[in-house]
C-alpha cells in the first residue's frame, strides 16, 4: 500500500484529543478500536507484571496504532498513517489509571492531594509495517484537597473516565500549583511530540 494525501486516522474516543488535533490543524478521521472484553478488545491494556510506567504507556500505545493499522487494512480503507495515544499518572512509581467507580475517584485524588505526580503520555503512529512512538513526561504538584471538594468534583462526573481521575482543562484546573513539562500532553496528546511524529510520515498541518 501507498500513503494518500494528507490525512490520518485518529484512534481514540477521546474528543480533546479529537480537539488538540484540530488546533493544530491535522486533517483526521476518527477509528474506534473495539473496548469491550465480552467481544474481545483490541489492546490489552493492563500493565504486564514489572512493568515501568514508562514502558506500558508506550506499549499500549503503539498496540493501539498497530490494532488501527490492521483494522483499515481489513476494511480495505484508504492507507493514510494511523495515530494513537495513551496517558497514565504516575505516583511514587505507581501506575494510576481511569477510576472505576465514584469512591475509586474520591481514593485517589485523595491520594494525589499536596502531591506531585507525572503524566506521562505516549504518541505512536503506524503505516504498513513501519511503527514511531514518542513519550511526553510532565510533572504536575496538587494542592492539598479538602474532603468536601473532593466530593463535590467527583459528583461531576468528570473524573470517572480520566487517567488519574482528573482533567487538567476541566474544573480540577483549580487543584493544579504547578505544571512542569507539556500542557497538552497532560490533557492527552503531546502536540510537539505528535506534529514531530507525523512529519516523519510526511504529514503536516493543512
Amino acid at each position: 500500500m501507498t500513503h494518500i494525501g494528507n490525512r490520518i486516522y485518529l484512534a481514540s474516543r477521546s474528543p480533546r484529543r479529537r480537539e488538540l488535533l484540530q488546533q493544530i490543524g491535522i486533517a483526521f478521521e476518527s477509528l474506534l478500536l473495539r473496548e469491550d472484553l465480552r467481544r474481545g478488545a483490541d489492546v490489552d491494556e493492563a500493565p504486564a507484571p514489572g512493568e515501568s510506567a514508562s514502558a506500558y504507556v508506550s506499549r499500549v500505545a503503539r498496540a493501539k496504532a498497530e490494532a488501527g493499522w490492521r483494522r483499515i487494512a481489513d476494511r480495505r480503507l484508504p492507507p493514510h498513517p494511523v495515530l494513537a495515544a495513551d496517558t497514565t499518572v504516575v505516583l511514587d512509581g505507581g501506575i494510576i489509571g481511569k477510576p472505576a467507580d465514584a469512591r475509586c475517584a474520591h481514593q485517589l485524588l485523595r491520594r494525589l492531594s499536596g502531591q506531585m505526580h507525572q503524566v506521562m503520555t505516549a504518541v505512536a503512529v503506524a503505516r504498513e509495517a513501519r511503527v514511531e512512538s514518542a513519550l511526553s513526561t510532565s510533572a504536575v504538584e496538587f494542592r492539598e484537597l479538602a474532603d468536601g471538594e473532593i466530593r463535590r468534583y467527583v459528583a461531576l462526573g468528570e473524573p470517572l473516565d480520566k487517567a488519574g481521575a482528573y482533567a487538567i482543562q476541566g474544573h480540577a484546573a483549580v487543584f493544579v500549583r504547578a505544571i512542569s513539562g507539556s500542557y497538552s500532553g497532560i490533557v492527552g496528546l503531546p502536540l510537539f511530540e505528535t506534529a514531530e511524529l507525523l512529519g516523519r510520515f510526511d504529514v503536516a498541518p493543512k
